[in-house]
């Protein structure tokens, strides 16, 4: 994995009405304010330990009053790289790229194709003696399967229609499945909102063309919804999209807009994230500016190749199945099958990545709003992923169609301790230390949403220290992970009032 940094440049002293706060947040101010240090870099506005562990110890800020100390808050770098590659986490029998929607604590789903059953010994494939079984937090009568950890509820057990299944989890472990929630003719399913209780299901029609909308208020009967049809009408060829709702309630969809490269040399995915937007998830969308915009120099010649399902799946739409696009030069990389979620405001888009002359793997970008361009992070893995995104069970979850998932406890690295010294005697001398204290984010469920995380930042209480005319910070930084990550301290912001 490579680790790629996001610039971030600032300094200033912030009131309110309550507290002001000194932050540290810059190159230069980092440098200017670090008294003695010891194992750390500062690069790219972020410290972080040389090898596995470091500490910095910031000059005296001084006051010509007393001042009387609320909260030491660290923030780190919005690059994510603390993930771990694990065995596929969803149901076995889940095939074709995977959608994840957490609507809540002990309520996650996944939708994809659905696979029977393995053979049970002694009986042929599809074959094999059901059993009444318990699972804790399901309330309906459940089948046993011959795949470990899996049950079919009364909505399982309905005939499938060529598109998508629901499967249930409390847990992240045991999946119970309940059926299509698409027919076959939305089988290109490419992501899944919540509003209300009811579920949006995003589905390509035909194949990399314009999302189309099913609504589902109820995903355990066994039956599709309400199929709204033609959701966005999409100027550019290719969607593979993803659907995030911000916290204003509006829909935001990424999509692969094809315009500038041959997709079909390039894992159908394309250089160049479109960004529309809509009150309601349909339309009206609004076309906004590009996401991402990776694209090389256009050449101003066209050229054309043909897709295999457009005319196949939808001739009245598309008589032809020929695409046209601008050639570009040289030779770009390429990003698709989008997927989204939010942290604390924070945004990432999680997508297939082919780069110019290489395999393809997974990729993520962020940016610190949605109408912002989003910046390349880092990538993992290899193969052909398809992937999504979600939060349960206090952990983030990188859903693939490979055989390897990957599970991250967040952003946040760990191991951070701080303490904060405070002068009460006006000499330049620290005469008393709060106690260390190991400080990191923690992430929660914002009700009513799926891929927007609360973020609580990573803050030492400070007012048992008494007043004083200046404050002093300490911080020991480690990297305890195994895997490539390691704490990248942003800015430490030091709050007070008179």
């Amino acid at each position: 994995m490579k680790l790629y940094l996001i610039v971030y440049l600032a300094f200033a002293y912030t009131v309110s009405l309550f507290s002001e706060s000194w932050q540290i947040k810059s190159q230069t101010e980092w440098k200017k304010n670090i008294q003695s240090s010891k194992g750390i870099i500062i690069k790219d506005n972020v410290v972080s330990p040389v090898e596995k562990a470091g500490h910095f110890r910031t000059k005296l800020k001084k006051f010509k009053s007393k001042k009387s100390l609320q909260s030491l808050t660290i923030h780190q770098s919005p690059v994510w790289q603390n993930w771990e590659e694990v065995p596929g986490v969803g149901p076995s029998n889940l095939k074709d790229a995977p959608v994840f929607l957490a609507k809540g604590p002990k309520d996650y789903w996944m939708f994809g194709r659905y696979s029977p059953p393995k053979a049970s010994k002694g009986k042929k494939s599809g074959k094999f003696e059901e059993e009444n079984a318990k699972l804790q937090g399901f309330n309906v009568p459940l089948k046993t399967t011959p795949d470990e950890n899996q049950f079919n509820a009364p909505g399982g057990l309905e005939k499938g229609l060529g598109g998508y299944h629901a499967w249930q989890s409390k847990d992240m472990k045991n999946w119970v499945h309940h059926g299509p929630v698409t027919p076959g003719f939305a089988r290109w399913t490419t992501t899944a909102e919540q509003v209300g209780g009811k579920t949006y299901i995003y589905y390509d029609f035909p194949n990399d063309q314009d999302p189309h909308l099913f609504i589902d208020d109820d995903l355990t009967d066994g039956k599709p919804g309400k199929n709204m049809g033609l959701a966005f009408a999409d100027p550019s060829d290719g969607s593979d999209c993803a659907v995030i709702r911000d916290l204003d309630g509006k829909f935001h969809i990424i999509y692969e807009d094809w315009s500038p490269i041959h997709a079909g040399k390039h894992s159908w995915d394309s250089p160049l994230a479109g960004h529309s937007i809509s009150p309601n998830g349909m339309h009206p969308f609004k076309i906004l500016d590009p996401a991402i915009d990776h694209r090389t120099k256009p050449t101003g010649k066209m050229a054309k190749y043909n897709h295999p399902h457009w005319t196949k799946e939808d001739p009245k739409r598309f008589p032809t199945s020929v695409a046209e696009y601008e050639i570009h030069e040289p030779e770009q990389d390429a990003y698709g099958d989008w997927a989204a979620i939010s942290i604390g405001g924070q945004y990432y888009l999680f997508c297939d990545f082919h780069p110019a002359n290489d395999k393809i793997r997974i990729a993520w970008f962020t940016s610190s709003s949605i109408h912002k361009p989003f910046e390349f992070c880092g990538e993992i893995g290899r193969g052909h992923p398809d992937p999504d995104i979600g939060f349960a069970e206090g952990k983030f979850f990188l859903i693939t169609q490979t055989a390897k998932d990957y599970i991250s406890t967040g952003p946040w690295v760990e191991k951070v301790e701080s303490r904060v010294g405070v002068d009460t005697t006006n000499n330049g001398k620290i005469d008393k230390w709060s106690n260390w204290s190991e400080v990191k984010e923690s992430y929660d469920y914002i009700e009513g949403f799926s891929k927007q995380v609360k973020k609580t930042p990573a803050r030492q209480n400070l007012a048992a220290l008494p007043e004083s005319f200046a404050f002093q910070i300490e911080v020991k930084i480690s990297d305890v992970t195994s895997n490539a990550s390691k704490p990248l301290i942003e800015s430490l912001e030091l709050s007070y009032k008179d």
